[in-house]
């Protein structure tokens, strides 16, 4: 029999039971028609404190657990941020704001370009302001209207001035050299202008290691050497270099604009026979609309016309449109593709199934990879250092050894540039949001870099066998009457008693005795027997259902039958009745279609399989031995979390489950993953879910977490290999200023580049 276990919340249910979860934060309720997508829970995330490139400020959440979900009371506010081009750019806008006394929290999102403060009074205003004098803008979120892009002449007005200026700087050189640099040193100041004022704003707000101040600091300096010509070099290849990351930045965060861009801004409602126009943000559960053929859904709505198809690829990555019955629940983002539907929308505003993938990719850039966070906090070491290095290399050469300050001042200013962290910092979570993202359009929602990390370390997966490596949906093959009785009243006895239950058992017994046209009697004092089965009085009878192994009443004859049923992979449940077996009733589940082809891809990895059940061991054998995986069965939740901890001490685990009882084993594994089919608490318990529902995600994730390593390996390699190669030349004297700068901003571009490669990994 099925196992019934407590669910935490102080009383006994059947396991999957609508109503048991206890999870420890909100959850948005399940929608059971398209369960890939809306069970995905709305899960509040941390602060976010992203990797910064030059900044060595410390904030009080840098050392904060990544699941501590607690926020201050006050007044919440929301902005839509431009001009971000890397996440350091995250950590100066937070540096800012959380200097401001009234505010008790900001929280920048840069894969969704979100700004959410929480502030003791309205100073929407000053925030506004404080933000613009750093460099960026905000849009408030008051409606899910799209913030309009700039124009390609606002995105590169300074380069191209800069530019014009640099170019007739050098033609009047050309004609006068004393001319030419008073042209160049009008020019570095034209372009100093806004660096510098932007230095000296982040210096106030705390961040006093920016790449603004290295980049000031380099240019006055070498306007003081007489280097002017370099001087606006250097600000010129700083403008290119930040626009290159501005532009990979958004390639990186294309695939989370597409999926916003999902939902449409405005919807159809009907109120009898008339219809009106409303903003997507004004429907409420209950609310009736109409979707033409070929649009969109605004909101999560259940069917109320004729049957009709909808193209779900946007969302779940299946290509063939799915068709919906009456009464069935589709996701917003869905398209009707055959015909006009009317619908009743089932989901609040900021709730539907786009709304909850987008709180998980939030809560995703809260979740940094180890590695990030250890290069996060060197550079808060290593640049002050940097900065200390190169007035050494100012100063000493002149006072203890008399050489010459011109040459060795221009030495400092380039090691200087050549220093700076960026592009060592963001090596790592420019690969890692890339492969979050790639992630993401397979199917696969994982929850930060931190679990991405950890997949790739996997060596053993552990799986539950209903609903994960089976369909999750039993039928009913035998009915076995024990007395004499007929089936069809032994199946009304069976279904009686499981009225109610939601666990996959039950309602294959229940579908069962559906298709007999009978009346199901009426069962009383229901009560489920942890571990045990489930009973019920019926007709004033007291009756059981219950696993065999359960049962000492058994007849060997009867537990010879349960062996014949359970070695064809069968489970075998027993119906008794007043202490008496009357019926042994036998069900199969059947493999998912690609069960076997993703334990075979695995095995090809280097990763073995097992399977932890909590089905008989007959039953389980006959699964496995499909597979060639091993096995452990008969296991209560608590077994399995004894089984998950006792192969983690061994290697790095991954559990995949889909029920409430795998919850524990998922919490205890290296990394818990959930089907996306599966229950509210095990999707919030998971690090990672498959929104489509195969298993062949599995090796993707897996595949992807591997790349991901080997590219931020390659990006460190490029970042150090680059900044070593011109640290030497400088020394040697061989190269200068603007190729410094080159060094700087082209490893940037290039380690971004590398990162941007994992969005075409299949």
């Amino acid at each position: 029999m099925h196992q019934h276990t407590s669910c935490g919340c102080g009383h006994n249910h059947t396991a999957k039971q609508p109503g048991c979860t206890a999870p420890r934060r909100p959850v948005i309720k399940a929608i059971t028609a398209i369960p890939t997508i809306s069970s995905i829970s709305s899960i509040a995330a941390p602060t976010v404190v992203e990797a910064s490139c030059c900044s060595a400020t410390t904030t009080p959440s840098d050392d904060s657990p990544d699941d501590d979900d607690r926020s201050p009371a006050g007044e919440r506010f929301s902005w839509k941020i431009s001009g971000m081009d890397c996440p350091s750019c995250a950590r100066k806008i937070e540096n800012t704001l959380n200097k401001l006394e009234q505010i008790k929290q900001a929280r920048v999102i840069f894969a969704t370009e979100k700004l959410q403060v929480i502030a003791t009074s309205d100073i929407q205003e000053q925030i506004e302001k404080s933000v613009r004098q750093i460099g960026f803008s905000l849009h408030r979120q008051q409606s899910s209207r799209a913030v309009s892009e700039a124009s390609h002449w606002q995105e590169n007005r300074a380069i191209i001035l800069l530019g014009l200026l640099m170019l007739a700087s050098w033609l009047i050189s050309m004609i006068d050299v004393s001319s030419g640099k008073l042209a160049f040193i009008a020019t570095t100041l034209i372009g100093l202008y806004p660096v510098g004022r932007q230095a000296l704003t982040l210096i106030r707000s705390g961040s006093p290691f920016a790449i603004e101040t290295l980049m000031s600091i380099a240019a006055i300096g070498a306007l003081f050497i007489g280097a002017t010509a370099e001087a606006a070099m250097v600000l010129l290849l700083f403008l290119i270099g930040e626009r290159l990351e501005s532009f990979a930045a958004n390639r990186a965060r294309r695939g989370v604009t597409a999926l916003m861009a999902l939902k449409p801004e405005e919807a159809t409602r009907l109120h009898g026979e008339r219809r009106e126009t409303v903003s997507v943000d004004e429907l409420s559960p209950g609310d009736i609309i109409e979707v033409a053929a070929g649009a969109r859904l605004p909101a999560d709505a259940k069917l109320l016309s004729l049957p009709a198809s909808f193209d779900q690829s946007a969302l779940t990555g299946e290509s063939v449109p799915v068709e919906r019955l009456v009464g069935e629940t589709v996701a917003a983002g869905c398209t009707s593709v055959d015909r006009l539907v009317r619908m009743e929308v089932v989901s609040r505003a900021g709730e539907s199934a786009i709304d909850r993938i987008l709180h998980l990719i939030e809560e995703a850039d809260a979740r940094r990879a180890p590695i990030e966070r250890f290069l996060d906090r060197f550079s808060r070491f290593y640049t002050p250092a940097i900065m200390a290095l190169s007035l050494l290399v100012i100063v000493i050469p002149p006072l203890l050894f008399a050489a010459a300050w011109q040459p060795w001042i221009y030495k400092g200013l380039t090691l200087l540039l050549i220093g700076c962290p960026c592009a060592l910092v963001i090596s790592t979570p420019a690969a890692i949001t890339s492969g979050l993202a790639a992630a993401t359009r397979q199917g696969a929602l994982i929850k930060g870099g931190a679990a991405l990390e950890s997949l790739g370390a996997v060596r053993t997966f552990a799986f539950d066998k209903t609903g994960t490596l089976t369909e999750g949906k039993p039928v009913v093959t035998d009915v076995i009457s024990l007395v004499g009785e007929t089936t069809e009243m032994l199946l009304l006895k069976a279904a009686a008693v499981e009225t109610g239950s939601s666990h996959p058992l039950a309602r294959a017994i229940l579908a069962r005795a559906g298709h007999l046209n009978l009346p199901i009697p009426v069962a009383e004092e229901q009560r489920t027997l942890a571990g045990i089965g489930v009973e019920a009085k019926v007709a004033g009878r007291l009756l059981l259902l219950s696993a065999p192994s359960k049962l000492a009443q058994l007849t060997d004859t009867q537990r010879i039958q349960v062996a014949e049923l359970e070695a064809t992979g069968k489970t075998a449940v027993v119906l008794v009745e007043e202490r008496q077996p009357i019926a042994l009733i036998a069900l199969r589940d059947s493999l998912r279609a690609d069960a076997r082809q993703a334990i075979a891809a695995l095995q090809a990895l280097g990763i073995e399989g097992v399977m932890l059940t909590g089905d008989n061991p007959l039953a389980a054998a006959a699964i496995a031995s499909e597979l060639g995986i091993t096995f452990r069965a008969s296991l209560l939740p608590e077994d399995k979390v004894l089984a998950v901890r006792e192969l983690t001490q061994k290697q790095p685990v991954a559990m995949v489950g889909d029920g409430i009882n795998d919850a524990p084993a998922m919490k205890a594994a290296t990394i818990g993953i959930a089907m996306g089919s599966g229950t509210d608490v095990a999707l919030e318990t998971a690090d990672a879910a498959l929104t489509h529902n195969r298993l062949a995600g599995l090796v993707a994730m897996v595949r992807l977490s591997r790349a991901t390593h080997a590219n931020i390996r390659q990006n460190i390699a490029i970042a150090l290999g680059l900044k070593g190669i011109f640290l030497i030349t400088t020394l040697a004297g061989i190269t200068g200023l603007w190729l410094a700068v080159l060094a700087d901003s082209g490893a940037t571009a290039l380690v971004t580049a590398n990162a941007l490669r994992l969005l075409r990994k299949r």
